[in-house]
């Protein structure tokens, strides 16, 4: 398992660097997380389907879509003259919401209409709409510095949580949500994070205007909504009774698995750019 997560990372990490780096003609860094997202809200609702809860799957695909597109600033420039994009997120949140109660007029069994209904728009906030950030985040000043603050210190984390388990665990830190991750863990990954934030600081292509005493924060919350992240998604997979989203990606399980900090993350590092750093 540890060698094919390690050969994973080996070519997925260049070409996730590369989809941040090079943005341009195409929106490349939208696509990619429009398809992570996409495939993150499949595997959530087939994992609901799995419970006999029958979401609205095809909505909930097209109203991420919709979510992650709308985030991208060049993408909107599109729409500007002609539509006031101060009114785009509210109607996305209330098309969200009514059109799939209106669906459900139509579709059977009527007595999970409104689990289904339920289901369906927590996939579309949990993922469309919090991932979403990640794009927005792209579109700041330094954007693209911030995006890999955000998810090389989410990255960092994860792992230096993952080896000080290993090594080191021995108090659990959740044992009824999941039986696998320790104190020492946790702790592992607050310094993992705090380092790769302070590597922000130095005089490299990704640096950023950051003082000691603003990465050292920064890199501490991106560390604990990251692991409270992983700890919803495990939650989420023992009420579904399942231990992986799916097996997508080798060594990691589905990108839902992958994913479950980074939604979190991705709102720490935008609200703290823009309150923080502003």
């Amino acid at each position: 398992m540890l060698r094919k997560r390690v050969i994973t990372a080996l070519w997925g990490i260049p070409l996730l660097v590369a989809t941040i780096w090079f943005d341009t003609p195409l929106p490349w860094f939208t696509i990619l997380v429009a398809i992570c997202g996409v495939l993150a809200v499949y595997e959530f609702y087939r994992l609901v389907e799995a419970s006999a809860v029958p979401p609205l799957t095809y909505v909930g695909l097209l109203w991420t879509l919709l979510f992650i597109a709308s985030r991208d600033s060049d993408l909107l420039s599109i729409l500007e003259p002609r539509f006031d994009l101060n009114l785009l997120t509210p109607l996305l949140l209330t098309s969200a919401v009514m059109l799939p109660l209106i669906w459900l007029l139509w579709r059977v069994p009527r007595e999970k209409a409104f689990t289904s209904w339920a289901w369906t728009i927590a996939g579309i906030i949990y993922i469309g709409w919090l991932l979403s950030h990640l794009v927005t985040i792209r579109g700041l000043d330094d954007g693209r510095n911030w995006v890999f603050l955000a998810l090389f210190t989410t990255f960092a984390s994860d792992t230096a949580a993952f080896f000080t388990g290993r090594a080191l665990g021995r108090h659990k830190l959740a044992p009824q949500i999941s039986p696998g991750k320790t104190w020492e863990g946790a702790i592992g990954g607050l310094f993992g994070a705090v380092l790769v934030s302070l590597f922000f600081l130095l005089p490299t292509p990704v640096h950023l205007q950051l003082t000691w005493w603003q990465a050292i924060p920064l890199g501490l919350l991106v560390s604990i909504f990251g692991q409270l992240g992983d700890l919803v998604e495990s939650l989420f997979k023992r009420n579904m009774g399942v231990k992986d989203a799916s097996q997508l990606i080798p060594g990691h399980g589905g990108v839902l698995d992958r994913m479950d900090s980074v939604v979190f993350t991705c709102i720490v590092v935008y609200y703290y750019v823009i309150w923080v750093m502003q």
